[in-house]
């Protein structure tokens, strides 16, 4: 069997005519997928994409135009194989690109007829992707989560360039936006919680950065995020904590109206989470909170300058290495981990980007009518 490295999959004159996508979860990972759907759309826009993708992630992603989402319920994950087995059984793909390597990813690429299935190279190609797939990406070590899904587009002959996401939005989730930010006063946004708990920060310390915008910057402050029981608690304890009365939005909206809130934002303060990501796909600042996380691996792929970087700090801390030392995927979810990040620290950076905020920003509508990176 050969396993292409090098020479692109498709000639300029061979392309493929339908293509499957298969990145099923999580919210930021599907959002550094969209670069690879955009810039497909771009070289061959008379091909047919089919993206099999997480029912809670295909709310959001049913915003890229000219794609069939197949949504999968991964509570019922073995009722949901034989639904898509029915579902693909009469069809067929000229390519396959499986973008996660996950023992159910791969099941589920099982269903998926076509002759190529590319997927990672054999060290990323973890729990045994590499059985399922025939050919594999270009080798690569440590490097951004979204960088290595573009990794893909090299594979089949796409050139790449900037990533670029540029998704329309519905007029509900615009309204939404002006409704919580009716005008060009500058806004803090905070979605305060992981989906991984020992990724969150304490309540207090996300109250002392808002009390310092509201005051030193005259920001209007929101809370936002989704209706779990851990954010809703997060959020009263930052509310009992903080002096500044922050807007609480969490748990009102929908992704494509959170989507647009934060396009409407001028910064979001958050840990290593899915809002992170969506936020970047607007091209809004993120001051991103990384202790347990590598931000150079998972950070906000156009803030990196404005991420509190304590991760070195938690590997010499708590697992007594270096970074340098540790397989590039790991995380250090260990309690009080996420106590190395001081308040100071998280206000300095809030102070560096507003200091540096033009005034054509500080004039621009809150409500863009299209998203771009």
């Amino acid at each position: 069997m050969r396993w292409l490295h090098e020479a692109p999959l498709f000639a300029p004159a061979d392309r493929p005519r339908d293509i499957c996508i298969l990145r099923l979860s999580a919210i930021g990972d599907t959002c550094h997928a969209v670069p690879v759907i955009r810039a497909l759309q771009r070289a061959w826009p008379e091909c047919r994409i089919t993206w099999i993708i997480g029912r809670t992630e295909s709310k959001l992603m049913s915003l890229v135009p000219g794609v069939e989402l197949l949504p999968v319920d991964k509570r019922r994950f073995v009722a949901e194989l034989a639904r898509l087995g029915t579902v693909l059984a009469s069809r067929r793909f000229d390519l396959l690109l499986n973008m996660q390597a996950s023992m159910r990813a791969s099941l589920l690429s099982t269903l998926v007829r076509a002759p190529i299935k590319l997927g990672f190279d054999r060290a990323r190609a973890r729990e045994l992707q590499w059985l399922f797939t025939n050919r594999r990406i270009a080798p690569r070590r440590r490097e951004h989560v979204l960088d290595g899904f573009m990794g893909f587009l090299d594979a089949v002959g796409i050139t790449q360039h900037p990533p670029v996401w540029d998704l329309p939005l519905p007029p509900d989730a615009l309204a939404y936006a002006r409704a919580v930010i009716p005008d060009a006063r500058p806004t803090l946004l905070v979605s305060a919680c992981s989906s991984h708990s020992l990724r969150n920060w304490r309540a207090e310390r996300y109250a002392q950065v808002c009390d310092h915008a509201a005051r030193h910057w005259n920001m209007r402050v929101v809370l936002c995020g989704g209706s779990s029981a851990i954010e809703r608690k997060m959020g009263n304890d930052i509310l009992l904590h903080t002096a500044s009365h922050p807007v609480d939005q969490i748990g009102r909206d929908t992704l494509p109206q959170m989507l647009a809130l934060l396009g409407a934002g001028t910064v979001l303060l958050t840990p290593d989470s899915g809002p992170a990501h969506m936020a970047g796909m607007v091209g809004t600042a993120v001051i991103g909170l990384y202790a347990a996380t590598n931000p150079a691996r998972s950070g906000p792929y156009l803030s990196r300058e404005w991420c509190v970087d304590r991760f070195a700090e938690a590997a010499r801390t708590f697992l007594g290495r270096e970074p340098e030392q540790l397989p590039w995927n790991v995380k250090i979810e260990r309690p009080g981990v996420m106590d190395l990040i001081e308040a100071p620290a998280v206000i300095e950076k809030l102070d560096r980007l507003m200091e540096r905020r033009t005034p054509a920003r500080q004039a621009q509508s809150p409500t863009p009518p299209q998203v771009r990176a």
